[in-house]
């Protein structure tokens, strides 16, 4: 299945972050002989062991709803944080990534889903975080884009119209923050169920699982 899911997304120019939160590390590592460098986690405590005992040319994505109190633990390393929605936990980050002497980059996580447990920022908070004094001095971050969770529905029309939504934020922040730095390009969204229907409305990023290790046993 990688196989055939990965020619699908080079031919469409999307990435593939596999999300390999629960599974050992010989499945991440069957991967990886394929050549596959790019995974999500959800859980830090599982990401820095994962990432203690793996290979380090493995690039490691954040997914999870973030705590504050535990950047510090995946801030040596990390390579994109892609659910940052508060200006307090961006804060915390860049604080941790200016005492590892990197800049980290990040997504701003939107609620696009009609349902109340998803996380995420609405335009307005989002607008209101990046007009203000405080985000112009956190110099070790980088948003580099936006992500956001379709509603778990077989409405494909509603999934449809919900990443076309998170296209749409993607597109005002560009031009109204962002249309100098060619480095605000990414829009994580689409999952095992969903992603087809990302990437028609414009995913740079999909983070898919199941279709690649199996159902979960948690």
């Amino acid at each position: 299945m990688y196989d055939q899911i990965s020619q699908q997304l080079k031919e469409t120019n999307t990435q593939l972050v596999a999300v390999s939160k629960t599974k050992p590390n010989d499945k991440i590592l069957e991967l990886y002989q394929k050549g596959h460098r790019l995974f999500g986690e959800n859980k830090v405590q599982e990401l820095v062991e994962k990432h203690e005992s793996l290979p380090k040319d493995i690039e490691w994505h954040f997914i999870g709803h973030l705590q504050r109190n535990k950047v510090k633990y995946i801030a040596p390393f990390i390579g994109l944080i892609h659910a940052v929605d508060s200006l307090r936990l961006l804060k915390e980050i860049n604080k941790q990534a200016k005492r590892n002497d990197r800049v980290i980059s990040c997504l701003l996580q939107f609620h696009i889903a009609d349902e109340e447990s998803k996380f995420g920022l609405d335009l307005e908070e989002a607008r209101n975080m990046l007009g203000s004094e405080d985000f112009t001095t956190l110099e070790n971050v980088r948003i580099v884009g936006v992500m956001g969770m379709a509603t778990y529905t077989e409405e494909k029309d509603q999934i449809r119209r919900e990443f076309e939504h998170l296209r749409s934020i993607f597109d005002l922040l560009k031009k109204d923050y962002f249309a100098e730095q060619l480095y605000f390009k990414e829009i994580s969204m689409g999952m095992s169920g969903d992603y087809e229907l990302a990437i028609a409305s414009g995913s740079t990023m999909v983070r898919i699982g199941t279709l690649l290790f199996g159902n979960r046993n948690y």
